[in-house]
């Protein structure tokens, strides 16, 4: 059974008071049959591979409904109607506890998974907020702001390169070479979409069909019937790929419903897995109509939702609907109906639950004005800048960017700020290393995000368990 999945918010968050009080919970989820309402209503490559991302899974507890009756998968219609070529890299593994969709790898369908590209800015190795907010979307990528997480990718594989193709900014692929067709060429394999590519490198910022292939998978690829066996590593050198989403193949059952680690009325918020054809929405039913769900920043998979009694309301009782790739109802509005496990009520350090965060009407949060960064010194050539990207009564997701503005790139960094009340508190953070003291907060890079080229940038977060959203004194070394 599904358990509780690790959060809240962000892609690599750490396990607190809030988390550690839900994995004793209990089953989540019961399956409604359709009702007349519900009817009507209804890093690539060898940059990434470098860092070595420990794929280890959170500790799983309860959390899943499955139906008995197969649902068939929706006919794909956007994203990419045809194949699109472009270059493939390979990581190692899913961030810990989970990766840019918000799932964590031993709960993924397949082990053979992929990420997408945040941003697509050739020449721009700086990382936007994430979400990218309205006022970017010529950058977004095709990860798309979360919104192909959890969709199927079948990837063909193309020509190989004789030159060099590192991935570096400002440099042509394939350079000093050529890309040439080999016996490799049309090897297939079927992939889930589950993480994102946001480093500043040309792959992730200048090639807006590059994908980023779980290493283990790049032998397992089918070639007249058999696995190719041997194109790793001799026959690799990040080589160009055609790729297209498909439906989920072979797709039986129905949808997973976990509640993530730290979920509680103050911020009912769930991952969604096993899905025939993605997820671009979720809708719960509160007070007599059905509203859009709150996307958990860009991870796609994951979402705060309501009682239904409303928002901001002690309710238990949770329905939803899953509203798919294509923008369909899934299962022509199938209705699942669950409470939070036992272990989850909770507030942050204890105490009495919270409200829940008001869902926005559109199910992506508008990002508010980034505190303003205190000057740092000339010698770090670094600059720390934060934005608020999600808030509720009782907490707040802060997003943290730690740009490199020197000559030169850096392999490590470490940042800080102030709280405004010492009573401020870290309920849980991802993407660095933090530590508190006092209304100090100090954070340092994780193992896997401490390179920054230079005019490149990292981003980290925190969830801070008070309404209090002042910082000062932002603060950065790169070394």
């Amino acid at each position: 059974m599904e358990a509780p999945l690790p959060g809240p918010a962000g892609r690599h968050a750490a396990a607190g008071p809030a988390q550690r009080s839900c994995r004793e919970a209990a089953d989540i989820a019961t399956i409604l049959p359709p009702s007349p309402r519900g009817a009507a209503g209804s890093r690539r490559g060898s940059g990434r591979a470098r860092r070595a991302w420990l794929a280890t899974a959170a500790t799983l507890a309860a959390a899943v409904c499955l139906l008995l009756a197969q649902v068939p998968a929706s006919a794909l219609d956007a994203g990419t109607p045809s194949p699109v070529t472009g270059n493939a890299t390979w990581f190692t593994g899913l961030g810990s506890p989970y990766g840019g969709c918000g799932l964590p790898q031993a709960n993924l369908d397949t082990q053979n998974f992929l990420a997408l590209n945040v941003q697509n800015s050739p020449g721009n190795y700086t990382s936007l907020p994430r979400p990218i907010p309205a006022a970017d979307a010529s950058e977004i990528g095709m990860f798309d702001n979360g919104l192909n997480c959890g969709r199927w990718v079948q990837v063909t594989i193309g020509n190989y390169c004789t030159g060099i193709n590192d991935g570096a900014p400002n440099e042509p692929f394939c350079r000093n070479g050529s890309w040439v067709p080999d016996a490799y060429n049309g090897a297939a394999l079927d992939f889930v979409v589950a993480d994102s590519c946001d480093d500043g490198n040309a792959w992730c910022k200048d090639d807006p069909y590059h994908v980023d292939l779980a290493q283990a998978s790049l032998n397992q690829f089918i070639l007249n019937g058999q696995p190719v066996g041997n194109m790793y590593p001799s026959h690799w050198n990040n080589r160009q790929v055609s790729w297209q989403f498909i439906p989920a193949p072979s797709y039986t059952g129905d949808i997973k419903i976990g509640a993530i680690q730290g979920a509680q009325p103050y911020w009912p918020a769930i991952a969604i897995s096993h899905l025939p054809n993605g997820i671009h929405g979720v809708q719960f039913y509160a007070n007599g109509s059905w509203q859009s769900g709150q996307m958990d920043s860009d991870m796609g998979d994951d979402y705060i939702i309501g009682p239904t009694t409303g928002a901001g309301t002690g309710g238990t009782q949770y329905q939803i609907r899953v509203v798919d790739a294509s923008g369909n109802l899934l299962n022509n509005g199938e209705i699942y109906s669950f409470t939070l496990p036992a272990g989850c009520s909770t507030s942050p350090g204890g105490g009495s639950p919270s409200p829940s965060p008001t869902p926005s009407p559109t199910g992506t949060p508008a990002p508010t004005p980034s505190p303003s960064p205190s000057p740092t010194g000339s010698s770090s050539g670094c600059t720390l800048t934060a934005s608020v990207v999600n808030s509720w009564p009782g907490g707040y997701q802060v997003q943290f960017t730690v740009a490199n503005n020197g000559a030169a790139a850096g392999t490590g960094w470490t940042a800080g700020f102030s709280f405004g009340d010492s009573a401020e508190t870290i309920a849980s953070s991802w993407s660095a290393t933090v530590s508190q003291s006092g209304a100090h907060v100090s954070a340092s890079n994780a193992s896997y995000d401490g390179a920054i080229p230079a005019g490149g940038s990292v981003t980290w977060g925190i969830v801070a368990g008070s309404g209090n959203q002042a910082l000062s004194g932002l603060s950065c070394t790169i070394f």
